[in-house]
């Protein structure tokens, strides 16, 4: 049974920092395309960046150079690294797999978690 489980998100200033979690578990994440994905309030789930079976990461503009998402294969356990927070990146946070694109950044996943709370204020 494919269980994937969030942690790591909070409120945090403009500038922030904080680190996702995401345990997996009844398959291997080493064997999968995993995402990052995320919905903030009244909007679409939306892409944020994807780590391949070769490592490759891709992430939505948005976000380049401030996330990076990476995996522990021996902890079975994706991680995602947010530097410099904005406003704009509150949202609800979700591990994935098996997602398609819908309309870019709009995506669909067969699979996520319940996800983590990331809340930017001042």
């Amino acid at each position: 049974q494919v269980q994937l489980v969030e942690s790591g998100g909070g409120l945090v200033q403009p500038g922030g920092s904080l680190r996702l979690s995401c345990a997996a578990s009844g398959f291997a994440l080493s064997s999968k395309w995993m995402y990052w994905v995320r919905q903030a309030p009244n909007k679409e789930l939306e892409f944020v960046s994807i780590i391949k079976l070769d490592g490759t990461t891709t992430y939505v503009d948005s976000v380049k150079g401030r996330f990076s998402i990476s995996r522990d294969n021996a902890k079975n356990t994706l991680f995602l690294q947010m530097n410099s927070l904005k406003l704009e990146d509150t949202a609800l946070y979700y591990c994935a797999r098996d997602c398609s694109i819908v309309t870019w950044p709009a995506i669909q996943c067969a699979y996520r978690g319940q996800g983590t709370q990331v809340t930017v204020s001042s």
